[in-house]
């Protein structure tokens, strides 16, 4: 595979190294932004060595209550942490951050009936504003993984450049049909025509009481919002190519969803990273236990193919 050249010029370190060596490579300094309904926050890993101004990633997690660095409270990888440490290791800055109602930016949550996917887009949006103030970097690139792709892409149009991991090239309504369309017939009769008139953005009255938790009231309008949003449209409206990377190892997303986004622009590329699952980790096996134990395995290094698509992207 081509990627497999580029991890050559890249360093790529143990954690255990990196942990003992921070403060001499990279400092890890807190960072906020303060919106109208409260401040989120977020670190920023800046390279010590490095002379002049650095190019800056914006790293922006998935779907679910992710943190900055790629954990939850039931599952910890690291692996956005290892991104960002990665990265700093090869002379670039980055900026990742808990979203709206995760980890310490949670008072910063609206409502339920309020919220919509528009807002993480306005928030990511808002952050790149802030770093451009910021003289010490050169360049601002975003990186997107798996839901965080959506929102990347959509706020990246403020920035100068934008990578894929993982991300979706479907819409979120043909996404759930999908997962929904898995448990049979009688769940596609019911929760079919409620996703389409929600793609149509209208509201649906009466709800199965059984279907509340995925389609209640006070969360529609965020639906409504989120299957607007088409990626292949999305970033077919960058001004530049994007980089898309995929595992071929994803239990979660599959390769054809990077293809789809790839598709959009013809000088965007697309890299497929050998047995990279979704957390960004390398499994050998192909044993379905051995991939989800990487969810909860911290001590596991981030892919290096994947930091060297990354990092050859950002310093072109």
């Amino acid at each position: 595979m081509k990627f497999l050249s580029i991890v050559l010029s890249v360093i790529i370190i143990p954690m255990s190294f990196l942990k003992a060596q921070e403060s001499e490579f990279y400092n890890i300094t807190p960072i906020e932004l303060n919106t109208s309904t409260g401040t989120i926050y977020g670190s920023l890993t800046m390279p010590v060595k490095s002379k002049g101004r650095v190019p800056v990633v914006l790293i922006i997690a998935g779907s679910g209550p992710t943190d900055r660095d790629g954990n939850n409270q039931m599952l910890k990888n690291n692996s956005l942490k290892q991104m960002a440490d990665s990265l700093a290791l090869n002379g670039i800055a980055s900026i990742r951050y808990d979203k709206r109602g995760i980890g310490e930016s949670k008072k910063a949550m609206i409502s339920e009936s309020d919220l919509r996917f528009d807002n993480y887009i306005q928030d990511a949006a808002d952050w790149i504003k802030l770093m451009r103030q910021n003289k010490s970097f050169s360049k601002i690139i975003v990186v997107g993984h798996s839901e965080g792709s959506l929102i990347g892409m959509n706020a990246a149009k403020y920035a100068d450049g934008f990578v894929s991991v993982a991300g979706l090239g479907n819409t979120a309504d043909i996404i759930l049909k999908n997962q929904l369309g898995a448990r049979g017939k009688e769940i596609q009769d019911m929760c079919f025509p409620i996703i389409d008139s929600l793609k149509d953005g209208k509201l649906v009255a009466n709800i199965n009481p059984n279907l509340s938790s995925l389609f209640r009231q006070s969360i529609q309008p965020y639906m409504i919002s989120w299957f607007s949003h088409n990626p292949q449209l999305d970033i077919k409206e960058l001004k530049y190519p994007s980089l898309i990377v995929q595992g071929d190892n994803d239990l979660q997303v599959g390769i054809n969803e990077a293809k789809l986004l790839a598709s959009s622009n013809p000088k965007n590329k697309l890299v497929i990273v050998e047995k990279m699952n979704h957390v960004l980790k390398i499994i050998d096996s192909g044993d379905r236990s051995a991939n989800t134990a990487s969810y909860s395995d911290p001590n596991l290094p981030i892919a290096s193919g994947l930091i060297g698509e990354i990092v050859r992207y950002v310093k072109k």
